[in-house]
């Protein structure tokens, strides 16, 4: 558990590197991250869409190349970043939005991690505006620690969370496929 605040809090350090950056949508996306002192490189991003309107774009980041979800899970760390792009974007529409994702991700059954949820949608109290970025770092075998515009919101622990809010994105049933595609490069 140590370690794992040790980790948390030095993904505060999260330092993104512009140098070589891809622009997806208007957002620049830096090529790589630190995250306590490892370095995660940009793996895919793509749009969010929704009533043809680009509501966000999400990024992937991962120490090693991947194409599929079982790849990024295997990761000591791997990191979902949203940058939001609409102001259609509220705090309400967002945790809807992730209810509904972590609703898929787990067919249905999210009884065993409801209180993490429950945490997790805590955190989408304040209001959601363009240009806002969530960074949610994951941690294998211990959970996610989320950032909003940089800031560390909260720890949220559990490997079978950590799994499903990947699953958010990347799983079966994601978000968006297109997302899900460009996000593991395929």
């Amino acid at each position: 558990m140590k370690a794992f605040s040790t980790i948390a809090l030095t993904a505060v350090l999260l330092t993104p590197t512009l140098a070589e950056a891809k622009t997806v949508s208007g957002v620049e996306l830096a090529d790589n991250l630190t995250i306590a002192e490892q370095s995660l490189a940009l793996n895919g991003a793509g749009v969010r869409s929704k009533f043809f309107m680009d509501l966000y774009v999400g990024s992937l980041y991962v120490a090693t190349p991947a194409t599929d979800l079982t790849a990024v899970l295997a990761q000591p760390t791997a990191v979902v970043r949203l940058n939001i792009t609409s102001g259609m974007i509220t705090s309400d529409k967002m945790v809807d939005a992730i209810n509904e994702g972590f609703d898929s991700a787990t067919d249905g059954n999210t009884t065993s991690i409801d209180k993490n949820i429950e945490q997790f949608m805590g955190l989408f109290t304040e209001e959601v505006s363009k240009g806002d970025q969530f960074t949610f770092v994951t941690h294998k075998g211990a959970g996610v620690t989320s950032f909003k515009n940089g800031v560390e919101q909260a720890t949220i622990e559990g490997e079978a969370f950590r799994q499903a809010l990947l699953k958010i994105w990347l799983g079966d049933d994601p978000a968006q496929k297109s997302l899900r595609k460009n996000m593991l490069a395929q």
